[in-house]
């Protein structure tokens, strides 16, 4: 008898959880500076960093031939994520803080290779692979 793989291992499905905690990451950032929290603002801040996830999925795909699914191909991710967002984030803002890259680093590393790293902890110990 085989085993459904868990719902998180669709490739569509953890895309969306990416984008949705890269928004998440934008919404926290702009409530903890006061900032509207209007849907038009919190995808203005997301939306560099979210071309960041988008092209660390593809480049997970193109040199792997796989989705970033497990947390080594997931570091790929937050690393895209991080750089790419904070490049363009500087190009279009023409404002760059060492600060806020060191935040932006550890919150995107907790929320992009937290949850494969839980996620596959959890599939682990109910004997799913």
């Amino acid at each position: 008898m085989s085993r459904r793989a868990p719902v998180w291992r669709t490739p569509a499905v953890a895309f969306v959880i990416d984008v949705v905690l890269v928004v998440a990451f934008a919404a926290i950032g702009r409530s903890s500076h006061a900032e509207s929290l209007s849907l038009a603002g919190v995808l203005a801040t997301a939306s560099p960093f979210l071309v960041g996830t988008a092209i660390g999925w593809l480049v997970v795909r193109g040199r792997r031939g796989s989705w970033p699914l497990e947390v080594g191909p997931g570091i790929t991710v937050w690393f895209s994520t991080l750089v790419i967002g904070m490049v363009l984030r500087a190009i279009v803002l023409r404002s760059f803080a060492w600060p806020f890259l060191a935040v932006a680093a550890g919150v995107l590393a907790v929320l992009l290779i937290g949850w494969r790293a839980l996620a596959s902890r959890v599939g682990t110990r109910s004997g799913r692979p």
